[in-house]
């Protein structure tokens, strides 16, 4: 027996796929081509536009706009799609649209992600696992966030940057570059801090790897060295501490430059 709560008032196209355990609250509108996993749970006048797929247990609160067309001039009406995975939770009056025929056709968001009030994640961009994005936080098209990437609120994150995994942006930081994995960064253009030491405790880093990472750190912005010469030598620390693979390799394949 289907175990599905739909409000009278919703309105559910009938191409939709609504498994059983699905709660879908008043006047929200499910339309043609969305999926929703079972778990889910639409708040009261959410509006879902597909083709767009929600895995199990995500919730989106009241007035999101999840799977509307892109904000992007050459986008005309071609069938592209956003992918949405388990357990995330998406605020109040945020707006997620669906990728373009320029790029991957898809805008993909992992699982447990926070996606808080009024956050924007625009066109074709890429979002990991664990990732918390605070009130009124941004992405222009084309962004990744890589896994446990943390944007305070009001950042702004520029179309085409990467932010790298356990990465913290301070509150109304301004991104225009990439931001290498580990850092913790703010500002106006938006300018290097230090590592997210405190992020990596709470996600059980050890001590050494949390050293190792300072000394990478110092390598890449206070060592007066050129870029490709603080990736050797993290590559070199890295032989020791895998930990700083990750940061070496962000860096090198950075085509936008990074935050410096």
């Amino acid at each position: 027996m289907s175990q599905q709560r739909i409000h009278p008032s919703a309105i559910v196209d009938p191409s939709a796929v609504v498994a059983d355990e699905v709660e879908i609250g008043p006047y929200a509108i499910i339309g043609a081509g969305v999926e929703l996993a079972p778990g889910c749970v639409i708040g009261p006048h959410a509006v879902l536009r597909g083709p767009t797929r929600i895995g199990a247990g995500t919730r989106v609160f009241q007035f999101a706009s999840v799977g509307e067309d892109p904000q992007d001039k050459k986008y005309a009406g071609e069938p592209t799609s956003l992918i949405i995975g388990a357990r995330n939770v998406i605020r109040e009056c945020a707006t997620i649209h669906r990728g373009t025929v320029q790029d991957k056709r898809e805008t993909r968001i992992g699982d447990d992600n926070l996606l808080m009030a009024y956050t924007h994640v625009a066109h074709d961009c890429v979002i990991g696992n664990n990732v918390i994005m605070a009130n009124a936080a941004s992405l222009g098209g084309h962004v990744e966030v890589q896994d446990w990437a943390i944007l305070g609120g009001f950042s702004i994150v520029h179309q085409f940057c990467r932010i790298g995994a356990h990465s913290f942006s301070a509150m109304g930081t301004v991104i225009a570059k990439d931001v290498p994995p580990y850092l913790t960064i703010g500002g106006h253009p938006a300018q290097p801090r230090g590592i997210n030491a405190e992020g990596l405790r709470r996600r059980q880093f050890s001590a050494e790897a949390i050293a190792a990472l300072r000394r990478a750190y110092r390598l890449l912005y206070l060592a007066n060295l050129k870029l490709a010469d603080a990736v050797e030598q993290i590559r070199e620390l890295a032989k020791a501490q895998p930990e700083l693979a990750p940061l070496a390799d962000f860096v090198a394949d950075s085509t936008r430059s990074i935050v410096r």
